[in-house]
C-alpha cells in the first residue's frame, strides 16, 4: 500500500499485522493499540500524522520509520521464502531501500555511469511519486536539502528512461495541472527561441545583427521572467498540499533551484540590458538547461506525484485559490474562483458582535477592516503554523492554501536560518521584533515582525506586517488635513 501522512493506522496494521507490535515498541503511547476496543475505534480515525504528534516525532521521521520497517521485513520474508519479489503495490516499500541505496552511492562519489548501470539491474523502472518518496526519506534521515539540490538533475538522469516510459496522466482542462502543463509549452517554446538567437548572436553578420540579436533575447527574457508566476502558484497552493500528505523535503529542493532559476533569469536581463553580448554567450544556455529541466521535473515528477497523492476535494480547493496567484502568460480556467467560491467559508450574517479590547464589531465588519488595511498582516501561532493574512494592499503572494500551513515552509530554504533565528529570539523573550527593508525594482518594501504575548507574557505568536512604502518614503515637507 501507498504509506502517506493520511494513511490511517488500522489502514496500516491490516496491510502489514506485524507493525501492530512494531508500533507499541516504537512509542509507549502506541501500546493501546493491543487493547482490541481502541484498535478498532481510535485506529480507524488516528491517521499517520496525528500518530506522529502522540509518539512526539515529525511525522517525516514516523513516515520513513514505519517505511522502513516494512521495507525491511518484506526483504526478509522474500529471502526466506525463496519467494520472487511481488510485483504489485507494495514492492514500492522495498524498492524504496534499494533506490536510498543506489543513490546514496552517487553522494557518496560513484559515477553516474556505475549507479545507473546498478539501478538498471535491481530497479529497472521507477514512477514520479517513488523518486519523490526517496528524495523525503533521504532528507528526512539527515541529508541536507542543499546536498540533495547539488544532485537533483543527477538523480533525474539515473531515472530518465523509467521515467520517459510512463504515461502522462490525463486531467479535465480545468484542472489546476492542465494549467501548469499549460504554461509550461510556453515556457518550452520560449527557451527554443531563445536558443535559436542565441546561435545568431555568437556569429552576427554585422554590428546590426549583434544589436537585434540581443534585443530579440532582451525581448524573450522579459516573456519568461514571468515564470515567476507559475513558481509562485506552485509554491504557495501545491506544495502546502503536499507537504499535509508528508511530500516536503522534495518541495525544498525544488523551491530552491526555482530561486535559483529567478537569480539567474535576473542576470541575465541585465546582461541583455547591456548589450554584454560575451557574457549572455557564456550565461545564457545555463539558464535555459536549468528552466527546461525544471519543466521536466514538473512533467515527470510533480505533477504525477501530486495526482496521485492529492484527493480530489483538495484539488477543488486549490482551484479555487490559484486565480489568487494568477496565471503566467494563459487564461485561467473560465469560472474556476466562481465555480468554487461556495466552498470556502463565509461569516454568519447577522448582527453578532465580537467583543473587542477597544469595542465590539460584526464579522462583517472585521473582514471588510482587514481586506482595505493599507499594507499586509500575516499571523503565524505558537506552533508556527499559519493563521491569518489579510486580504489587503498585498506586497508578496497569499492563497487559502496557506492557511495552517507550517511557517518554515512559506520561505525559501535560503532564508530558512533566519526565519528559524527569529521565531527562536520571540520564544525565548530576548527579542520582540525584526525588521528589513528591500527595494524591488522601484518599490521600497518595509518588513516587519513583533512576536505576540498575552498579558501573561507567554509567546502566542508571531505578526508579520508588510508594506509598499514608496508612496511615504518620497514624501516631503507636511500637508495638513485643512489642505485637503
Amino acid at each position: 500500500m501507498m504509506i502517506t501522512a493520511k494513511t490511517k493506522i488500522h489502514e496500516l496494521c491490516e496491510a502489514y499485522p506485524y507493525m501492530k507490535d512494531w508500533l507499541a515498541a516504537y512509542a509507549p503511547e502506541f501500546e493501546k493499540l493491543k487493547n482490541p476496543v481502541l484498535y478498532n475505534t481510535m485506529a480507524r480515525v488516528a491517521s499517520m500524522e496525528m500518530a506522529a504528534g502522540l509518539g512526539n516525532v515529525t511525522v517525516e521521521k514516523f513516515l520513513d520509520d514505519v517505511k522502513q520497517a516494512v521495507a525491511e521485513h518484506e526483504i526478509v520474508a522474500e529471502e526466506t521464502s525463496g519467494a520472487a519479489p511481488r510485483l504489485d503495490v507494495d514492492e514500492r516499500e522495498r524498492r524504496q531501500v534499494l533506490l536510498k541505496g543506489i543513490i546514496m552511492d552517487l553522494h557518496d562519489g560513484a559515477s553516474v555511469e556505475a549507479v545507473k548501470a546498478r539501478f538498471d539491474e535491481l530497479v529497472r523502472d521507477v514512477d514520479a511519486t517513488e523518486v519523490a518518496l526517496m528524495e523525503q526519506s533521504l532528507i528526512s534521515e539527515g541529508l541536507a536539502v542543499e546536498e540533495v539540490q547539488r544532485l537533483c538533475d543527477v538523480h533525474v538522469s539515473v531515472f530518465k528512461d523509467a521515467l520517459d516510459d510512463g504515461t502522462e496522466a490525463a486531467v479535465a482542462d480545468d484542472h489546476p495541472v492542465a494549467s501548469y502543463r499549460r504554461e509550461n509549452r510556453v515556457v518550452t517554446e520560449i527557451t527554443t527561441t531563445l536558443r535559436c538567437t542565441l546561435e545568431a548572436l555568437g556569429a552576427p553578420a554585422d554590428e546590426a545583427a549583434k544589436h537585434a540579436a540581443i534585443a530579440d533575447i532582451a525581448h524573450d527574457l522579459e516573456r519568461l521572467a514571468q515564470i515567476d508566476v507559475h513558481y509562485l502558484r506552485k509554491e504557495n497552493q501545491l506544495f502546502p498540499v503536499l507537504e499535509a500528505h508528508g511530500v516536503s523535503g522534495p518541495t525544498k529542493v525544488m523551491w530552491a533551484l526555482d530561486d535559483d532559476i529567478r537569480t539567474r533569469i535576473k542576470a541575465d536581463r541585465a546582461h541583455a540590458g547591456r548589450e554584454d553580448a560575451a557574457t549572455l554567450l557564456r550565461s545564457l544556455p545555463e539558464t535555459l538547461r536549468m528552466v527546461d529541466d525544471m519543466v521536466y521535473k514538473e512533467e515527470k515528477i510533480l505533477f504525477p506525484t501530486s495526482l496521485q497523492v492529492i484527493e480530489a476535494d483538495e484539488w477543488r480547493r486549490i482551484a479555487a485559490g490559484d486565480a489568487d496567484i494568477g496565471y503566467a502568460w494563459i487564461e485561467g480556467p473560465a469560472g474556476d474562483h466562481a465555480r468554487w467560491a461556495a466552498d470556502t467559508w463565509a461569516p454568519e450574517q447577522g448582527e453578532l458582535l465580537l467583543p473587542l479590547s477597544t469595542g465590539a464589531l460584526t464579522p462583517e465588519q472585521i473582514d471588510l477592516l482587514f481586506r482595505n488595511l493599507p499594507f499586509d498582516l500575516t499571523y503565524v501561532d505558537a506552533d508556527d503554523r499559519v493563521r491569518f493574512y489579510s486580504e489587503g494592499e498585498r506586497v508578496f503572494p497569499r492563497s487559502p492554501a496557506a492557511i495552517g500551513r507550517e511557517v518554515r515552509n512559506c520561505h525559501p530554504p535560503k532564508s530558512l536560518d533566519k526565519v528559524e533565528k527569529i521565531l527562536a529570539e520571540f520564544k525565548a523573550g530576548t527579542k520582540d521584533m525584526a525588521e528589513f527593508w528591500i527595494e524591488l525594482g522601484p518599490k521600497f518594501v518595509h518588513i516587519r515582525y513583533f512576536a505576540m504575548r498575552d498579558q501573561a507574557g507567554s509567546y502566542q505568536g508571531c505578526l508579520e506586517v508588510v508594506q509598499d512604502a514608496t508612496h511615504v518614503r518620497g514624501l516631503r515637507g507636511q500637508r495638513r488635513i485643512v489642505d485637503w
